[in-house]
């Protein structure tokens, strides 16, 4: 499958869409699992190491936020949102399939966090993730360093 994927460092000139991206993709689960779901709270989350998120784009169309924070030992997806109307596409798939690469290669080791309440957990689980810990709303998941 040819997905014409492409990443933009993200700018203030997108929290609108992050914004309006988060509360489809994030809200039902943080109301699921009891958390703030309120604007304040929401951007709070956006704003968390913006330097490092980037706009993924198909087919030049804004369609989801990729957020790593990349170490010497470690790959850590901080967040991963697609647009509820991509979902199901395997878009989620080939962007973790990338990162997982691209640790493999450097010899890193990849994790994340994902709520208890979020599916993406049986993607996770599917692509090698294993829990590591957990705390009350997440698990913490992460790869073995090849």
């Amino acid at each position: 499958m040819d997905l014409n994927l492409r990443y933009k460092q993200a700018d203030e000139t997108d929290i609108d869409f992050l914004l309006n991206l988060r509360m489809k993709t994030m809200n039902p689960h943080y109301e699921a699992s009891g958390l703030s779901t309120d604007r304040e709270t929401t951007m709070q989350r956006i704003l968390y190491q913006f330097e490092k998120a980037n706009i993924i784009y198909l087919n030049n169309q804004p369609i989801g936020l990729l957020k790593l924070d990349r170490t010497f030992t470690n790959i850590d997806i901080l967040q991963l949102q697609i647009d509820p109307s991509q979902q199901g596409k395997g878009l989620g798939k080939k962007i973790l399939s990338d990162i997982l690469k691209e640790a493999s290669l450097a010899g890193k080791t990849v994790s994340l966090s994902v709520l208890k309440t979020n599916k993406a957990q049986y993607l996770y689980k599917s692509l090698g993730f294993r829990i590591v810990d957990e705390d009350q709303y997440s698990y913490f998941m992460e790869t073995e360093r090849e």
